[in-house]
């Protein structure tokens, strides 16, 4: 049961990371192409928004996934 506990505690770790370093890179990148591509007035902010969650949400999902194959090896 606590080896249990403890893979739940890596992948829930796994997935925050993931979130918060997608989210500022997302954040970073879609701040550009909304200045880059010029979009107009209040849909920068919602352009940014999407772009921040979206690269959260992918990320985090992947490096959840990555700390759960992870989580089975013992070295």
């Amino acid at each position: 049961m606590a080896r249990t506990d403890n893979c739940l505690a890596r992948v829930g770790a796994g997935a925050a990371i993931g979130g918060a370093v997608g989210g500022a890179v997302g954040a970073c990148y879609g701040t550009f192409e909304a200045f880059r591509y010029k979009i107009p007035g209040l849909l920068k902010i919602r352009y940014i928004g999407q772009t921040t969650v979206g690269s959260a949400a992918i990320f985090g999902l992947f490096l959840g996934a990555g700390s759960l194959i992870h989580c089975g090896k013992s070295y």
